[in-house]
């Protein structure tokens, strides 16, 4: 007797008949069971009769609050996920519907590649890629990016297990270059998928790659297609030390900066909780020295070692000074303690020539540590060295763009994010990556 394939169910909601059509056609068309209404106050009765794996709500509807009703749907059905869509959002709508327990956020005009990638990852499927696409019309015309974590590699022989979040998990902020509220949610990815950044829309994905690096003034940034994100380098450095290897990050624009640190992002990691999965990846591991100079002083190397570990030193004028510090990683805890408190500094006299370039927009005395000639102005120094630290806090961050876990010992002098991407560009020549 052959096997029937129960399809499964998907609710629409939206007040919009056209929106409910496209939406209604390219999901059947992919196979699903579409169930659609504009009228928000049978949505619990359908969810009882239809019974439906998923929820497609918009925000905004007459008479019905599109928040009000989630709260609703979770209380009532807590495992059914729910995507909000709204053609009013940003990202800080989209972090209070994820707080609220929305499995994630789309914004009108739905985009192809943004809801097929949504909807996948809402109903526990595998996402669609240009090598292995789903029977519908829709999906055959839809691109993704080739990610950035590979299950195997020939270099390096230490295989460790590939890890994402237990759950998705939110965090408002500032931009720090851009001025701009922002925010992110994270979340949690299956195997082989990397580390990946899109906007609300979630139609363009950058990953966290070498190849995507956009800009490395004061921040690095990383651009695909148009989209781009912004100073990305201390989340970056959290997920590297606490290994994991497949996220989606939901951005607008820039990460925030939080307080300067990355103890919040560590923070927020540990509230969702680290799920191991059933894939491994293997470590990089250095072969010989690389090194690269700049003009001014500036070096960065790294050479063969057991572990992972970055010695940095600063030389700078009174009140900074000399600082050094060398960091040996030695999994999450020891990033915790010893580097992800170290916040960003900047100096008085380059404030303004900062902001003349767009750039420091949303510097406040509460988000870096600012210098002048002769003292730190607004705060003090968690440790004697925290520049030092923070100068190697950037390195961890930038040193997981090449999308696996390095094995080897950096000594830097100077350097900044330039120099990083310079140096990670001669491993990736010299180990064929």
């Amino acid at each position: 007797m052959q096997e029937v394939l129960l399809q499964k169910t998907i609710l629409v909601v939206d007040d919009e008949d056209n929106v409910r059509e496209s939406v209604r056609e390219v999901l059947s068309d992919e196979g699903y069971r579409v169930v659609d209404t504009a009228d928000g106050a049978r949505v619990l009765d359908m969810i009882r009769d239809e019974k439906p794996e998923l929820v497609l709500l918009d925000i905004w509807m007459p008479q019905v609050d599109g928040i009000g009703l989630l709260k609703e749907i979770k209380l009532q059905e807590p495992d059914i996920n729910v995507v909000m869509v709204s053609g009013h959002g940003n990202i800080h709508t989209a972090v209070t519907a994820t707080k609220y327990g929305a499995f994630d956020f789309i914004e009108k005009p739905v985009s192809l590649e943004g809801l097929l990638s949504t909807v996948q990852r809402a109903l526990g499927e595998s996402p669609v890629t240009s090598d292995a696409p789903s029977p519908g019309k829709a999906a055959r015309k839809a691109k993704a990016v080739k990610p950035a974590v590979a299950a195997r590699s020939k270099v390096g022989l230490h295989t460790i297990k590939q890890k994402t979040l237990l759950k998705s998990v939110v965090l408002s902020g500032q931009g720090l270059h851009s001025g701009v509220k922002t925010g992110l949610i994270l979340h949690p990815l299956p195997p082989n998928s990397g580390i990946q950044f899109t906007g609300i829309s979630a139609d363009v994905t950058v990953p966290a790659h070498l190849d995507f690096v956009g800009s490395t003034g004061y921040a690095t940034s990383l651009r695909s297609k148009g989209f781009a994100v912004g100073t990305v380098e201390h989340l970056l450095a959290v997920l590297h030390s606490y290994g994991i290897t497949n996220l989606l990050v939901k951005v607008q624009g820039e990460v925030p900066i939080m307080d300067g640190s990355a103890i919040e992002f560590c923070q927020a990691i540990e509230e969702a909780g680290i799920a191991e999965e059933n894939a491994e990846l293997s470590e990089i591991v250095i072969d010989k020295l690389y090194q690269f100079d700049a003009k001014g002083g500036e070096s960065i190397r790294i050479e063969p070692a057991r572990e992972f570990s970055v010695n940095y030193l600063m030389r700078y004028p009174a009140p900074v000074g000399e600082q050094e510090y060398l960091y040996h990683h030695q999994g999450a805890a020891s990033f915790k303690n010893e580097i992800a408190p170290a916040r960003t500094f900047g100096f008085v006299r380059d404030i303004a020539k900062l902001q003349t370039m767009g750039l420091a927009n949303g510097g406040r005395l509460s988000n870096f540590i600012l210098i002048d000639d002769e003292k730190i102005v607004n705060t003090e120094l968690r440790f004697a060295d925290e520049f030092a630290r923070h100068k190697i806090l950037d390195i961890l961050g930038d040193f997981y763009l090449l999308g696996r876990p390095l094995r080897g010992a950096i000594t830097a002098c100077m350097t900044g994010h330039s120099d990083n991407i310079a140096l990670l560009r001669q491993i990736r020549e010299g180990l064929k990556l």
